[in-house]
């Protein structure tokens, strides 16, 4: 993978938010079952925390499991499950030592009870880390965000606490999971595919797209360091023109 050249005195992206794709064309290409790639996708979710530290990010979402997931075969939803679990109780201790601030975002209500418990362990410890605020979107739709916040205006203005002109983008903002985290300016799709698939729609609104072939069990600090020099080589405009044109 060829490496750009970025700008002079580039800027890092503050936020880079990662869809997670290929776990499971990565076992079928080696005969293995998709459970396979799933724990190995698991290994590469620890290898990109690592890297995102070292190359000084200080924000990174992954999403780890859609509301359209939970479609999926029974057994490898509780496959899935049972490795979160797993990362859940051997991982946050290294996560803390490493001062990675660990957040999830998502609908729990779908999620088992004691997982629910697990992840409201790691978010308490981990609360005041600073090196790298980690969040995992888990039970997350994009749709589904948007339509919970839309919802809580509503019921905000039935009950007379918020004035329908006073709606703005802002106060839809402060209700959505990611209230207090900055936007994404880097978004990463691995796996060739070239979609978003439900994720932070209304966040992504000028994030920059970057989509790599590498199968996210094969993804790499240098994947990552690539994707971000890809970030670097772009001017970004936010809507508006650059003067001279």
């Amino acid at each position: 993978m060829p490496s750009p050249a970025p700008h002079d005195a580039p800027s890092l992206p503050a936020h880079v938010a990662i869809i997670m794709d290929g776990n499971g064309r990565w076992a079928v290409a080696r005969q293995r079952p998709r459970t396979f790639g799933h724990r190995r996708g698991a290994d590469a979710v620890r290898r990109t925390v690592e890297a995102a530290v070292e190359l000084g990010v200080g924000y990174l979402t992954l999403f780890g499991f859609s509301s359209e997931n939970w479609t999926r075969p029974a057994q490898e939803v509780s496959e899935l499950m049972g490795l979160l679990r797993f990362y859940l109780r051997s991982q946050v201790a290294e996560l803390h030592a490493n001062g990675v601030r660990l957040r999830v975002i998502g609908d729990r209500r779908r999620l088992a009870t004691d997982i629910v418990d697990l992840i409201d362990h790691a978010e308490r410890l981990t609360r005041e880390n600073r090196s790298l605020n980690l969040t995992v979107a888990l039970s997350y739709g994009g749709r589904q965000e948007i339509a919970a916040a839309a919802r809580g205006l509503a019921e905000e203005v039935a009950a007379g606490t918020l004035a329908p002109q006073d709606i703005d983008e802002a106060e839809l903002a402060r209700r959505l999971f990611t209230t207090d985290l900055p936007d994404p300016d880097l978004i990463i799709r691995t796996s060739g595919e070239k979609r978003i698939s439900n994720f932070l729609l209304w966040q992504a609104a000028y994030a920059e797209l970057v989509f790599v072939d590498t199968l996210w069990p094969d993804f790499s600090k240098a994947d990552l360091e690539w994707a971000i020099q890809e970030f670097q080589r772009r001017e970004r405009r936010f809507g508006a023109t650059i003067s001279g044109e």
